[in-house]
């Protein structure tokens, strides 16, 4: 079962979080699904995410003192994924993770059986949502476009393109999770 644990990576502004919701919302069982809380260093107000906003300090406290099952650094902030969030995996239950293009290496030696999902769009596209948050100057964008990760994505990966509408992300997205699952 550990292909449940869903690890969706993608390049900001690929609309993982958008993606996510809509699965959420048309899930076929929502109680074999369990959406894992991230513990962010990130003010609450900067974003809809309902994650656990936690100062650098704090953040480096728990992860010394091992309360992640996963951790990475992206984007200047410190991501984190406590070990409660995986437990529902014991039950045979699916576990969503937004992660980390850089953390995929750690994650695969941990969970190699992991189902990666890669949720990308085109350039243009990428550079009009970055812009559209307004987090970033237009400079800022340009260079986060040019900044490449390298990324090699296991056999078996699931692959969607978000340039179009939404729904049909989801729809696509759901559609290779459930047939994986059969």
């Amino acid at each position: 079962m550990s292909h449940r644990l869903v690890y969706v990576i993608g390049p900001s502004g690929a609309g993982k979080d958008s993606v996510l919701q809509g699965l959420r919302e048309c899930w076929p069982d929502a109680a074999s699904a369990h959406w894992a809380r991230r513990s962010i260093t990130r003010d609450p107000s900067a974003d809809g995410e309902q994650h656990e906003p936690l100062a650098v300090a704090r953040f480096e406290q728990l992860r010394e003192a091992q309360a992640f099952a996963m951790h990475w650094q992206a984007n200047a902030l410190h991501y984190g994924i406590r070990h409660a969030e995986l437990n529902p995996l014991a039950q045979g239950r699916w576990v969503f993770v937004n992660g980390s293009r850089a953390h995929l290496p750690e994650l695969l030696a941990q969970w190699p059986r992991s189902t990666i999902v890669h949720i990308g769009a085109s350039p243009q596209v990428l550079a009009a949502r970055l812009l559209a948050r307004g987090r970033e100057t237009p400079e800022a964008v340009a260079a986060r476009l040019r900044r490449e990760v390298a990324l090699s994505l296991p056999e078996g990966s699931i692959r969607v393109d978000n340039d179009g509408a939404l729904g049909e992300a989801v729809e696509a997205l759901r559609r290779a999770l459930v047939a994986r699952d059969s």
